[in-house]
Protein backbone atom coordinates (compact mmCIF):
# COMPACT_ATOMS: atom_id res chain seq x y z
CA UNK A 1 0.00 0.00 0.00
CA UNK A 2 1.43 3.15 -0.67
CA UNK A 3 1.34 6.31 1.40
CA UNK A 4 -1.01 9.31 0.46
CA UNK A 5 0.85 12.70 -0.74
CA UNK A 6 0.73 15.81 1.47
CA UNK A 7 -1.50 17.62 -0.51
CA UNK A 8 -0.55 21.67 -0.49
CA UNK A 9 -2.24 24.59 -2.12
CA UNK A 10 -0.28 27.55 -2.75
CA UNK A 11 -2.13 30.64 -3.11
CA UNK A 12 -1.42 33.97 -3.82
CA UNK A 13 -4.11 36.58 -2.23
CA UNK A 14 -5.41 39.91 -3.04
CA UNK A 15 -3.95 42.06 -5.63
CA UNK A 16 -0.21 41.47 -5.49
CA UNK A 17 0.60 40.26 -9.03
CA UNK A 18 4.52 39.25 -8.04
CA UNK A 19 4.57 35.33 -8.03
CA UNK A 20 8.03 33.73 -8.64
CA UNK A 21 8.67 33.19 -4.90
CA UNK A 22 5.10 31.37 -4.21
CA UNK A 23 6.52 29.10 -7.90
CA UNK A 24 9.79 28.87 -6.40
CA UNK A 25 7.74 27.20 -3.10
CA UNK A 26 5.10 25.60 -5.24
CA UNK A 27 8.12 23.71 -7.78
CA UNK A 28 10.09 22.88 -4.61
CA UNK A 29 7.38 21.05 -2.62
CA UNK A 30 6.32 19.38 -5.86
CA UNK A 31 9.65 18.39 -6.25
CA UNK A 32 10.20 16.99 -2.59
CA UNK A 33 6.67 14.51 -3.87
CA UNK A 34 3.96 16.27 -2.66
CA UNK A 35 0.67 16.97 -4.74
CA UNK A 36 1.00 21.09 -5.22
CA UNK A 37 -2.03 23.02 -6.38
CA UNK A 38 -0.81 26.45 -7.45
CA UNK A 39 -3.91 28.89 -7.52
CA UNK A 40 -2.72 31.66 -9.60
CA UNK A 41 -2.62 35.56 -8.69
CA UNK A 42 -5.19 37.65 -7.51
CA UNK A 43 -7.04 35.46 -5.32
CA UNK A 44 -10.08 36.22 -3.18
CA UNK A 45 -10.01 35.34 0.79
CA UNK A 46 -12.86 33.47 -0.42
CA UNK A 47 -11.27 31.71 -3.36
CA UNK A 48 -8.48 30.32 -1.32
CA UNK A 49 -10.40 29.12 1.11
CA UNK A 50 -12.88 27.59 -1.02
CA UNK A 51 -9.90 26.04 -3.32
CA UNK A 52 -8.85 24.58 0.17
CA UNK A 53 -11.90 22.82 0.39
CA UNK A 54 -12.42 21.13 -3.12
CA UNK A 55 -9.04 20.15 -2.89
CA UNK A 56 -8.99 18.73 0.17
CA UNK A 57 -5.37 19.91 0.94
CA UNK A 58 -3.48 19.09 4.19
CA UNK A 59 -1.61 22.18 4.29
CA UNK A 60 -2.37 25.93 2.99
CA UNK A 61 0.76 28.51 2.06
CA UNK A 62 -0.03 31.74 1.04
CA UNK A 63 2.34 34.62 -0.50
CA UNK A 64 1.49 38.22 0.15
CA UNK A 65 4.13 40.67 -1.35
CA UNK A 66 1.66 43.52 -0.76
CA UNK A 67 1.13 44.38 2.51
CA UNK A 68 -1.99 43.15 3.32
CA UNK A 69 -1.29 40.16 5.02
CA UNK A 70 -2.58 41.57 8.45
CA UNK A 71 -6.65 42.01 6.31
CA UNK A 72 -6.14 38.88 4.29
CA UNK A 73 -4.55 36.16 6.45
CA UNK A 74 -7.09 36.25 9.28
CA UNK A 75 -9.98 36.45 6.99
CA UNK A 76 -8.95 33.61 5.10
CA UNK A 77 -8.07 31.30 8.23
CA UNK A 78 -11.65 32.22 9.64
CA UNK A 79 -12.92 31.20 6.24
CA UNK A 80 -11.00 27.79 5.96
CA UNK A 81 -12.12 27.12 9.67
CA UNK A 82 -15.43 28.23 9.36
CA UNK A 83 -15.42 25.24 5.99
CA UNK A 84 -14.99 22.79 9.01
CA UNK A 85 -11.43 22.59 7.82
CA UNK A 86 -10.25 22.73 11.47
CA UNK A 87 -6.86 20.66 11.15
CA UNK A 88 -5.50 22.99 8.02
CA UNK A 89 -2.41 23.96 8.30
CA UNK A 90 -1.93 27.35 6.87
CA UNK A 91 1.75 28.96 6.51
CA UNK A 92 2.61 32.32 4.95
CA UNK A 93 5.50 33.97 3.50
CA UNK A 94 6.37 37.02 2.18
CA UNK A 95 6.86 40.30 2.76
CA UNK A 96 5.95 40.42 6.60
CA UNK A 97 7.52 42.73 9.32
CA UNK A 98 9.22 41.40 12.06
CA UNK A 99 6.49 43.02 14.61
CA UNK A 100 3.32 41.23 12.57
CA UNK A 101 4.66 37.83 12.94
CA UNK A 102 3.00 37.55 16.53
CA UNK A 103 -0.30 38.50 15.42
CA UNK A 104 -0.13 36.21 12.17
CA UNK A 105 0.04 33.28 14.43
CA UNK A 106 -2.04 34.33 17.07
CA UNK A 107 -4.47 34.25 13.91
CA UNK A 108 -3.75 30.58 13.62
CA UNK A 109 -1.25 30.25 10.86
CA UNK A 110 1.96 27.75 12.16
CA UNK A 111 4.86 29.80 10.27
CA UNK A 112 5.70 32.48 8.94
CA UNK A 113 8.85 32.70 6.03
CA UNK A 114 10.57 36.00 5.00
CA UNK A 115 12.70 36.46 1.85
CA UNK A 116 15.41 34.53 2.19
CA UNK A 117 13.96 31.60 3.90
CA UNK A 118 15.36 28.51 2.37
CA UNK A 119 13.31 25.80 0.29
CA UNK A 120 15.11 22.70 2.49
CA UNK A 121 13.59 24.32 5.97
CA UNK A 122 9.82 24.93 3.96
CA UNK A 123 9.80 21.30 3.04
CA UNK A 124 10.95 19.68 6.09
CA UNK A 125 8.46 22.04 8.02
CA UNK A 126 5.73 20.84 5.77
CA UNK A 127 6.29 17.27 6.28
CA UNK A 128 6.65 18.30 10.24
CA UNK A 129 3.23 19.99 9.80
CA UNK A 130 1.73 16.86 8.23
CA UNK A 131 2.75 14.72 10.56
CA UNK A 132 1.11 16.78 13.34
CA UNK A 133 -2.14 16.57 12.06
Amino acid sequence: MTERKIRVLVAKPGLDGHDRGAKVVARALRDAGMEVIYTGLRQTPEMVAEAALQEDVDIVGLSILSGAHLVLVPRIVDLIRHNGQKDVVIFVGGIIPEEDIPVLLNTGVSAVYGPGTSTVKIIEDVKQFAIKR
